[in-house]
């Protein structure tokens, strides 16, 4: 089987940083219990003109100038990032492909939410593997979903910890460097209406009144009802996705070096590490960005290979999920 490497990945975070204090300020929540129990001690702000196409193509310019790459090399270029977009009804891709000049390439876009990353991997891997001729990929992401909270609704609580940043991923087809090993996907669809900006698309439309009801932000209709049947399976699905990728990828979780999953709250970060027997130490947190939708994960990577916290033959776990619900994991040997 055609062996698919992860080249080189980079990332991409805005300047403004707003602080844990500052989050403390629109939110009522104490700062002690965002860093404490939210595990956030601040997250980075896209600016008003900055939108999810402008923060992909910064990092995969700066992938592409750090590996000295021909963008007109590039086979495809692929979007998996949040679908709170520049515009409604639009691919990123294609926009991001011409700005970036790779020419040749042609557009896919992957619609996934906070999942991304796992789920980009696999089907990158897939697509190269199919058919021989496609040998070099770019896969990008980025998330404006800050601008979707709404910090004066307690039902949306949980999701004060969405940041903005971007990362890019180059995938080659039997080249050299980290190899892309196996992946796995669960998905629930009972919670597909759970978490939703409800204003917006055809069931209802923007009008004056959903506009001043502030239909247009993120809202989750019933916080209980969610709780109380995605508790009992969340932490279950994780784990088992993280067991099927290490079985496909002819590995056991104890190979696991390290753990890039999304930013959640540090009880269920710190459970997930437990019930996969990865210690907390050789787990990523990304406790200075809050969670980016489909970033996270390789934007971990990203983070985790820049500072010497995964050395050569070294297994990393990329592990997400997503409402709607998808639970997604993907391995990589370094």
């Amino acid at each position: 089987m055609r062996t698919v490497n992860l080249t080189a990945t980079a990332g991409y975070l805005p300047e403004r940083w707003m602080s844990s204090a500052e989050i403390s300020d629109v939110s009522g929540i104490p700062e002690e219990i965002l860093i404490d129990r939210f595990g956030l001690k601040g997250k980075h702000i896209a600016s008003e003109d900055e939108h999810v196409s402008d923060m992909s193509v910064a990092a995969a310019e700066r992938l592409i100038e750090e590996q000295g790459i021909d963008p007109t090399t590039l086979d495809a270029v692929v979007y998996f990032g949040s679908s709170h977009k520049d515009y409604q009804v639009w691919q990123a891709a294609p926009f991001i492909a011409d700005r970036i000049g790779a020419a040749k390439a042609f557009a896919l876009e992957l619609d996934y939410t906070s999942c991304g990353s796992p789920v980009a991997v696999r089907v990158v891997r897939d697509l190269i593997r199919a058919e021989p001729e496609i040998t070099r990929i770019i896969a990008v992401a980025a998330s404006r979903e800050s601008y979707l909270l709404d910090y004066q609704n307690e039902r949306s609580r949980f999701m004060y910890n969405f940041g903005d940043g971007a990362v890019a991923a180059l995938f080659e087809g039997g080249s050299t460097g980290p190899e892309v090993l196996g992946a796995e996907m669960i998905t629930d669809g009972s919670f597909s209406l759970d978490v939703k900006v409800p204003a917006g698309g055809s069931v209802e439309p923007a009008s004056p009144t959903s506009l001043e009801n502030r239909r247009h932000y993120l809202d989750v209709p019933d916080p209980m009802s969610m709780k109380q049947r995605l508790d009992p399976v969340s932490l279950a699905n994780f784990v088992g996705v993280a067991e099927e990728a290490a079985r496909k990828s002819g590995v056991g979780l104890d190979d696991i070096a390290l753990l890039c999953g999304i930013h959640m709250k540090r009880s269920m970060h710190e459970g997930i590490c437990e019930a996969l027997g990865i210690p907390v130490a050789s787990a990523m947190y990304l406790d200075d960005t809050g969670h980016m939708s489909g970033v996270d994960p390789l934007f971990g990577l990203d983070r985790a290979a820049r500072t010497g916290q995964i050395e050569s033959g070294q297994v990393a776990l990329l592990l997400a999920a997503g409402t709607g619900y998808t639970w997604a994991a993907a391995c990589v040997r370094w």
